[in-house]
C-alpha cells in the first residue's frame, strides 16, 4: 500500500481498551470496506459509542489472509481467475444506546469517496472497493436508504454514481494481528482515506472535520500563476506526509515545472480541478489553466513521484530511456557536442548531474563523463541483454540514465556512458 491522507482523527489505544472492559450487555456491529483498513480502523474508531473495530477480509472466494487477497488480486488483473476476491473490511463494533447505525453509516460514507468503484486514492483493485456487509434486513434497508440520501447531496456537488456494494456478509476472517490497530502500532503509516467533503444531507454529530474550508485559506489567485504550467500542492494544517513531501521534495525543489503549496482545497481562481480533492497531500498539474492529472497521497516514495510528473514533461522517446531502460542510437541524441562550460541536470527534478569539465570525447556515440556530481547519481547491477552492466540512475528522480565502464581517463578511470536525450544542459551564466 502506498499512499497517505490527512483527514483522519487520533483515536487512543488505552481509550479502545477501556472501552472493550466495559462491553455493554447489547451490542451491534456492520461490516464495511472503505479502501485501506488501516485508515478505516481509526476513524471508525473515533466515533463515540463505538466498542471495538477489527480489520479482517470479507465476501470473497479466495483464503482470508493478506497474502492470498494480494495473490488472488495479481491472478485477477491478469486474467487468470475469475474468483471473487476479498474486500479490505472494517467489523465495527458499537454501543446502540449511545450511537445508532445511521450515525455510523454517516461516518462511513463521509470518510470515503464511494464514487470510485474498485478504488480508494492510490490504492487500486477489488480488495479496496468501498462495500457495507450486514448481517439482517433492517441493516440492509437502512444501508440503502442512506446510500439514496448521500447520492442526492453527491450529485449536488457533480460526484458520480455511488458504486458501493451493499449485500448481506457471507464470509469474514479476521485480519493478520499485526493490521490491527495499525496505525495506533505505527503512527505515521499510511492510512490511504480521504473522503469527498460531501457532508450526508442533515448529519448531525458523526462527522469529523474535512480539510480547510476556502473561507480558512486564501484561495490561490489564477493571474498570479504560471499559465502554460503549474503544480499546485494542495495541503491541510495537520499532515504529516504533506511536511515529509515538502521536506523530501519541495524543500530541494529544482524542477523547470513551478510549484506552489495552498491550504485551500479549490482550484485557483479562474483555473479548473477535475474533481473535488479528497486526501492531503494532492499534487495537480494544471496546464491552460486546466487540471491535466492528479498525484494523491505521499509516503516518501519519491521516485514514483518523479515518474508521474515525468510522464507529462517527456517526449515518447525520452520516457523509453527514462522508465524502461532504453537507450538512444549512437551519434543521436543531443548534448553530445556540447562543450560549452555548465551543468547537465536531470530533466525532471532540475537536480545537477554531471559538470562539463568532466565531460570527454569517447568515440562512442554517447556523452561520456569521467565523474558525476557528489550525490547525483546512484548505480545498480544491470544482467539484462546477457550482459553484465552497472546501471547509472538519476539519485533524485530514478529515472534510467546510461552506464558506468572502467574504461574512461584519469582521474577516476570511470566513463559514465549516458543517453544524451535525458539530459538538459544548463550554461554556466555570463561574468
Amino acid at each position: 500500500m502506498v499512499l497517505s491522507t490527512s483527514f483522519l482523527v487520533g483515536a487512543c489505544a488505552d481509550d479502545k481498551a477501556a472501552a472493550k472492559a466495559a462491553k455493554p450487555a447489547v451490542t451491534d456491529s456492520i461490516v464495511l470496506g472503505m479502501g485501506c483498513f488501516w485508515g478505516a480502523e481509526k476513524r471508525m474508531a473515533a466515533i463515540p459509542g463505538v466498542l471495538d473495530v477489527e480489520s479482517g477480509y470479507a465476501n470473497g472466494d479466495v483464503a482470508g489472509t493478506y497474502e492470498a487477497v494480494l495473490a488472488h488480486e495479481k491472478a485477477v488483473r491478469a486474467g487468470k481467475s475469475s474468483q471473487r476476491n476479498h474486500a479490505e473490511v472494517v467489523k465495527v463494533t458499537f454501543d446502540p444506546a449511545k450511537i445508532n447505525l445511521e450515525k455510523v453509516l454517516i461516518q462511513f460514507w463521509e470518510s470515503h469517496n464511494p464514487t470510485q468503484g474498485n478504488r480508494q486514492g492510490n490504492d487500486v483493485g477489488t480488495n479496496y472497493r468501498s462495500a457495507i456487509y450486514t448481517h439482517n434486513d433492517a441493516q440492509q434497508a437502512l444501508a440503502l436508504k442512506t446510500k439514496d440520501a448521500y447520492q442526492k447531496a453527491l450529485s449536488a456537488e457533480k460526484f458520480g454514481a455511488i458504486t458501493t456494494e451493499i449485500a448481506p456478509l457471507k464470509k469474514y476472517y479476521s485480519a493478520e494481528e499485526y493490521h490491527q490497530n495499525y496505525l495506533v502500532k505505527n503512527p505515521d503509516g499510511y492510512c490511504g482515506l480521504g473522503g469527498t467533503g460531501v457532508k450526508y444531507p442533515n448529519a448531525t454529530g458523526a462527522s469529523t472535520p474535512m480539510p480547510p474550508a476556502a473561507s480558512k485559506a486564501p484561495r490561490l489567485e489564477g493571474k498570479a500563476l504560471n499559465f502554460e504550467r503549474q503544480l499546485i500542492v494542495f495541503e491541510a494544517d495537520d499532515c504529516a506526509y504533506c511536511r515529509k513531501f515538502k521536506a523530501d521534495v519541495l524543500d530541494h525543489w529544482k524542477s523547470p515545472v513551478a510549484v506552489v503549496r495552498t491550504l485551500n482545497p479549490e482550484a485557483p481562481a479562474g483555473w479548473s480541478l477535475e474533481k473535488a480533492l479528497f486526501a492531503t497531500p494532492t499534487m495537480v498539474l494544471f496546464e491552460k489553466g486546466k487540471e491535466v492529472s492528479r498525484y494523491t497521497g505521499y509516503n516518501g516514495e519519491t521516485a514514483r513521484f518523479w515518474k508521474w510528473l515525468g510522464f507529462h514533461l517527456l517526449t515518447p522517446a525520452q520516457q523509453k530511456i527514462a522508465f524502461e531502460q532504453g537507450t538512444e542510437r549512437p551519434g543521436t541524441g543531443s548534448n553530445l557536442d556540447e562543450k560549452r562550460p555548465g551543468t547537465f541536470v536531470d530533466p525532471i527534478s532540475g537536480v545537477p548531474l554531471f559538470r562539463s569539465d568532466t565531460k570527454f570525447e569517447s568515440g562512442t556515440g554517447w556523452p561520456s563523463f569521467f565523474n558525476p556530481l557528489p550525490g547525483a547519481i546512484s548505480l545498480h547491477e544491470d544482467i539484462s541483454m546477457g550482459m553484465k552492466r552497472v546501471e547509472v540512475r538519476s539519485a533524485s528522480s530514478g529515472i534510467h540514465l546510461g552506464h558506468v565502464f572502467d574504461d574512461g581517463p584519469p582521474p577516476t578511470g570511470k566513463r559514465y556512458c549516458i543517453n544524451g536525450n535525458v539530459l538538459k544542459f544548463v550554461p554556466d551564466a555570463a561574468k
